[in-house]
C-alpha cells in the first residue's frame, strides 16, 4: 500500500528497475502492477490505502500511520551485488535504513524505505556462511 502511487512507481520503475505490468484505472480505482525483466510472472502490487476496499477514515488514517512507520509491509529482493545496488538506490535519495551488512545467517543486504514509508531489502546469500560467527544452524536439514 502507498499514499502516492505514481510517486511508488517512479521509485519501482526509477531506482529499483522493474517495469510496469499492468496500469488499469476504472474511476477513483488504479490497479497497477510491476515486476522484475526477468521475472514478469511475479507482480507487486502498487495501491493507494483504502483502494478498493470499503473502510472508514479512521482505518484509512490508522493505515497511513502505520505505512508510513514501515510497519505494514516488507519486500525482500535477491540481487547478486548489494554494494552496487545500494550506491545506485542510494544515489536516488531514497532513505537508508540500513548500509550493506554480513548477516550470521549467511546473506549480505541493505535496506531502504520506499516513497509512502514500506521497507525493502535487497540480499545475496553469502557461500562463505560458515565462516561467519553464530552460523552454526540456519534452519537447513
Amino acid at each position: 500500500m502507498v499514499d502516492d502511487p505514481d510517486a511508488a512507481l517512479a521509485f519501482y520503475r526509477d531506482a529499483v528497475g522493474l517495469q510496469v505490468k499492468t496500469d488499469v484505472t476504472n474511476g477513483d480505482f488504479r490497479w497497477l502492477t510491476v515486476c522484475a525483466p526477468s521475472q514478469p510472472d511475479v507482480e507487486i502490487t502498487i495501491s493507494k490505502i483504502g483502494s478498493g476496499f470499503p473502510m472508514s477514515d479512521a482505518d484509512r488514517e490508522a493505515l497511513g500511520d502505520l505505512m508510513a512507520k514501515g510497519l505494514l509491509s516488507a519486500l525482500i529482493f535477491d540481487v547478486d551485488d548489494v554494494d552496487a545496488v545500494f550506491e545506485h538506490i542510494r544515489s536516488t535519495g531514497a532513505e537508508v535504513l540500513q548500509e550493506p551488512a554480513d548477516q550470521f545467517y549467511g546473506v549480505r543486504d541493505c535496506a531502504f524505505r520506499d516513497p509512502a514509508g514500506n521497507m525493502i531489502r535487497f540480499k545475496a546469500d553469502k557461500p562463505e556462511v560458515a565462516d561467519l560467527p553464530g552460523a552454526g544452524d540456519r534452519g537447513e536439514g
